[in-house]
């Protein structure tokens, strides 16, 4: 009890229907509350990246998790997954995107069960975005870049899901009951058939109208702020190392990139962010999002990267230096000719 009069949760527990509130009005009563002061100046960064490309969307980040000064974890994981074809790479505080993350994707699973299919990229970016508008101003700290990728179908109608379905049962049992009345009908008159079978059709066409639905497929990529900043992109860098990231992202992401070149252009990207920024580094995930769903490649040390650079430079001093001698090579071939050449007229 002492704990919940010192933070002012006794009063939200002992309410009668707050689990009946909404995902956005339930929450922590910081506007109640004095903010505390920390006792000394948390500063943390990190690096992380996701782009689009024509295989579909592509997340990496560091694992460094810093506070302050000390590295408080060598192997974080800053790519969360949400579901089967969304994941959303975090930066912040640990503790507040692990939160959220595990609030919208148990959001995104109530959406699932309760209409059939999966909320889209930018739905799933919308919700996020309005549940962290409220605590604008406080010590949250949280930002979020969702890449997915959307397919299926959506309604195109405003009707009501449970009015839906009980209209979709009545047209099925008128359905499943017109061919007797046909069947009545046709020994009799036959006019009468044809009323019945203008009906018939007149439901089918209503049901159509109502069942018309939007099919649409492809990848999607949003970044999301704490303070409910809601942003839709090719091209996203988080974090300390971001403007380091951007260097090799901006001028090597194009749409015509192959996986491989995706996944080289990402590594390195994050290598010469973690290079100068001391609250990036240690090791790079990268996830890939297809239609499939996403996947995982294996964690790799920054430190083969290191390796790898070191051997590009290595290859590019070669080759410079091989074209140095033909070029010189060349020019004593030139010179020599010449010399010949005059030595001949002055004979």
């Amino acid at each position: 009890m002492a704990l919940q009069d010192l933070c002012n949760f006794g009063d939200m527990f002992q309410e009668p229907g707050y689990l009946e509130e909404s995902p956005i009005q339930f929450g922590f009563p910081f506007a109640s509350s004095e903010s505390v002061p920390l006792p000394f100046p948390m500063g943390h960064g990190t690096t992380t990246l996701a782009f689009l490309f024509q295989g579909g969307v592509l997340a990496a980040a560091d694992t460094r998790s810093s506070c302050s000064g000390l590295v408080a974890c060598p192997a974080a994981q800053k790519i969360l997954p949400i579901h089967s074809h969304l994941v959303g790479t975090t930066s912040g505080t640990s503790a507040d995107c692990a939160l959220w993350k595990r609030i919208l994707s148990r959001e995104l699973r109530l959406y699932q069960l309760r209409h059939g299919r999966r909320l889209s990229t930018g739905g799933a970016a919308k919700l996020l975005s309005h549940m962290l508008h409220p605590f604008k101003g406080t010590e949250l700290c949280v930002a979020a870049t969702l890449c997915g990728w959307d397919g299926g179908e959506l309604d195109d109608g405003c009707r009501d899901d449970h009015k839906g379905s009980e209209a979709d049962d009545s047209e099925r049992r008128d359905t499943t009951e017109t061919p007797k009345a046909d069947v009545e009908t046709t020994a009799g008159a036959p006019g009468e058939k044809v009323s019945l079978s203008k009906t018939q059709s007149s439901s089918c066409t209503k049901r159509q109208c109502s069942r018309r639905k939007i099919s649409f497929s492809g990848p999607g990529l949003f970044y999301v702020c704490s303070d409910g900043t809601r942003l839709e992109g090719k091209l996203f860098s988080v974090g300390s190392g971001s403007p380091y990231a951007y260097s090799i992202l901006d001028q090597g992401v194009r749409w015509g990139l192959t996986v491989e070149e995706a996944t080289s252009i990402a590594r390195e990207a994050v290598y010469r962010a973690t290079h100068r920024d001391a609250y990036s580094g240690n090791f790079v995930d990268i996830y890939h999002v297809t239609p499939n769903g996403w996947t995982r490649r294996t964690r790799e040390d920054l430190k083969e990267e290191y390796y790898r650079e070191k051997e590009r430079v290595k290859t590019r001093g070669k080759q410079r230096e091989t074209s140095r001698e033909k070029k010189s090579k060349h020019r004593g071939v030139f010179w020599r000719d010449k010399l010949a050449s005059s030595e001949q007229i002055l004979n």
